[in-house]
């Protein structure tokens, strides 16, 4: 069968070029052709939009939701636990699932580990390797401690040839290492371009809906972090997880962005030893730095990662600055911290505009939720007077421009989280004071900022 001629698209004003060119003939943007497939004789939607056509499509049945059957979603465990909280339970059948992390993070290993204990729990698996040979997946196995694994690998890149496997093989997950690497004979572009990640990843996705195949797609990432390729790939997925970290760093974190199946922003926490990734029970332990006394410049948060609350340890420094002092914050916003060191000095009349401020979140957790200004504040204050806050005390909450502390969501788990881990002394908002008293928690309730740093002055 002839290959059908590929045309170049324009993604601003769809128009369409045989050839790519640096400047689209229709709207005059530059670098906006991409490579397309052409539509089938008849497919052209303005055809189709004309009365005369409009008996070249049947009309499909519709039905209410009311009377449509929902099902729960059966989910197959991975046997990583850490990994399974973070899918909302495990894989699910025709589910696609996108991974992103820096080189070396350990995207591979967690997913060959995955995918030997699927297979020992009797579901047929395929490993396809773009980057490596068999033989290298074979000696990272042996590493690994998989010893007799029977975890089907294929090398190959060309998505024709691992459509007619996985559609021979019928696996029940199949793992895609990587997308970036693959490419169809329909299109001319090199793998890894904007054409061939798109088409590649919408073929496996319609395969995977079709047959009940999960697949697991590993993407690249680009220096900033984020997924290489067109944003529509993450749109397409079911399901989008990003693997954090630092590679000087024993601790991995898999946070979930989207989840079709489960619940967002949930985080797995995993150690990376001799035999591979293991997954981390009590994550609060490692945002915890080990003080035999309280030092000052230190406070611990109580945050809300999906359904779960952790601790994380706050470090500030302030130190005398120069002519332009410096604002750097390590795991949280930047912009917050400035927003923040107005409203302490404004509100509470603590000034720090001559002085250096570092932020830092331990553990390399990053910590994206407003919750964590008024532990911010207070270990800032805390580093600036050069005074330790009490043994055992936690605190967290919004922090507004006016001064006020907005109250957190999940409040009552983030106070019992704190007592289950023996810390004694809490500052919270207000409306986050439970009704009925925790056992061996002292609660201080405020509704602003002034008012915290006077509790914490008491306490002291």
């Amino acid at each position: 069968m002839a290959k059908e001629k590929t045309l170049y698209t324009c993604t601003e004003c769809a128009t369409t070029s045989p050839r790519w060119l640096g400047k689209c003939p229709g709207c005059g943007a530059w670098n906006t052709l991409i490579e397309t497939l052409p539509e089938a004789a008849g497919a052209g939607k303005n055809r189709l939009s004309t009365p005369q056509y409009a008996g070249l499509a049947q009309a499909q049945a519709v039905a209410p939701l009311s009377s449509i059957e929902a099902t729960e979603v059966v989910r197959t465990p991975t046997g990583l636990q850490e990994l399974d909280r973070v899918l909302g339970g495990g894989v699910v059948e025709g589910g696609v699932v996108l991974i992103g992390g820096d080189p070396g993070i350990g995207k591979s290993t967690l997913l060959l580990q995955a995918l030997d204990a699927l297979q020992r729990a009797h579901l047929p698996t395929l490993y396809v390797t773009g980057e490596e040979s068999g033989a290298q997946v074979a000696l990272r196995s042996r590493r690994l401690g998989l010893e007799g694994s029977q975890v089907n690998v294929l090398a190959e890149i060309q998505l024709e040839k691992i459509l007619a496997t996985m559609q021979a093989t019928q696996p029940a997950v199949c793992v895609i290492d990587s997308i970036q690497t693959m490419y169809s004979d329909q299109l001319t572009s090199a793998p890894g371009s904007v054409a061939q990640v798109r088409e590649c990843a919408a073929h496996l996705t319609r395969l995977a809906k079709a047959t009940g195949i999960a697949i697991v797609l590993v993407g690249h990432v680009t220096k900033e972090g984020s997924l290489a390729g067109p944003r529509v790939l993450e749109h397409m997925v079911d399901t989008v997880l990003y693997f954090e970290g630092d590679t000087h760093s024993a601790f991995r974190l898999v946070r979930a962005i989207k989840n079709r199946f489960g619940a967002v922003n949930e985080i797995g926490v995993f150690a990376m030893t001799e035999k591979g990734l293991k997954g981390v029970a009590n994550p609060s332990a490692i945002f915890l730095s080990q003080h035999s006394e309280p030092v000052p410049g230190s406070c611990v948060l109580v945050t809300l990662e999906g359904t779960r609350p952790m601790l994380v340890e706050i470090q500030a420094l302030v130190d005398s600055g120069g002519p332009s002092p410096r604002r750097l914050s390590v795991g949280l916003e930047r912009d917050r911290l400035a927003m923040l060191l107005a409203v302490l000095h404004r509100h509470a009349g603590i000034a720090s505009a001559d002085q250096d401020v570092f932020v830092n979140a331990v553990g390399g957790v990053r910590i994206s939720e407003p919750a964590a200004d008024l532990a911010v504040l207070l270990s800032i204050t805390s580093s600036l007077r050069a005074r330790a806050l009490p043994k055992g005390f936690i605190a967290f909450g919004e922090v507004g421009l006016a001064g006020e502390v907005r109250p957190a969501p999940r409040g009552q788990e983030r106070l019992k989280e704190a007592a289950k881990l023996g810390f004694t002394v809490a500052v919270v908002p207000k409306a986050n004071a439970p009704k009925k008293p925790i056992p061996g928690l002292t609660i201080h309730a405020v509704e602003r900022v002034e008012e915290a740093m006077q509790a914490v002055r008491e306490l002291a």
